[in-house]
């Protein structure tokens, strides 16, 4: 297979289809994760992305990442994250829309929403670990 790609000092570029993400990776209940860029897909060496679907009317477990820091772009639907004010103790929901990105600090617990009973929410995630670091939770 022919990546586009010319090889630098570096390596060499990969071009990874949709149909190439693999459903090998930590999944928390009510999402469908699907890693493109890992060490075991591409070799990589201190980043992990993928994509995430949330079916309609579904709301994931609660989870946390671990020390990777992630960072997620709304390609579609509405999705809604929550996570607890570690001050206040207060649920808060952040409303996002296509287009907006979402920052998930290192331990932060939180969950995945999809209200909308029309349409899937999709996202790209983007984590500063090599692999997907996925730890379910009871609660927030």
């Amino acid at each position: 297979m022919s990546t586009g790609a010319n090889p630098g000092p570096g390596g060499s570029l990969r071009l990874i289809k949709p149909d190439q993400l693999s459903g090998a990776t930590a999944q928390t209940g009510g999402m469908i994760r699907s890693a493109a860029i890992s060490g075991d897909l591409t070799g990589a060496n201190a980043l992990w992305m993928g994509r995430t679907e949330l079916p309609t009317g579904v709301t994931s477990g609660d989870h946390h990442h671990g020390a990777s820091e992630t960072g997620i772009y709304v390609v579609s639907g509405t999705p809604v994250f929550s996570y607890r004010d570690p001050a206040s103790g207060e649920l808060i929901r952040l409303e996002a829309r296509p287009g907006d990105y979402i920052w998930v600090p290192p331990w932060v617990p939180h969950r995945e929403e999809n209200p909308s009973p029309d349409e899937a929410a999709v996202v790209v995630i983007a984590r500063s670990t090599q692999e997907a670091i996925v730890v379910n939770v009871d609660r927030l």
